[in-house]
């Protein structure tokens, strides 16, 4: 398996988010200095919003406090999805699968 391309990692903040190209799916990543927060797939952009605002889900992430995210445009990105979970173990990807 293969982390994410390389990437400079983008801020996660409003900005950083706001300026990604609406309606591309695939997946992306959020960490910070201590390692990888959450693994998520869809609409990359409104997926990343969602996590912002703390939209649909407990708060989790935010609690982590995340400061940067990586993205991937796939085809088949439920796929890409399970191999970078079970590759970085992401601590909330944990907490969500048990």
């Amino acid at each position: 398996m293969v982390p994410f391309p390389q990437q400079n990692a983008r801020p996660f903040r409003r900005d950083s988010i706001e300026s990604l190209t609406p309606n591309q799916h695939g997946v992306y990543g959020i960490r910070n200095a201590d390692g990888w927060i959450y693994i998520g797939r869809g609409d990359i952009r409104e997926r990343l919003l969602d996590h912002l605002d703390g939209i649909g889900e407990n708060g989790e992430i935010r609690r982590q406090r995340p400061t940067r995210f990586v993205t991937e445009i796939t085809e088949n990105d439920a796929v890409r999805e399970a191999e970078l979970i079970a590759e970085l173990d992401p601590v909330c990807n944990r907490a969500a699968t048990g």
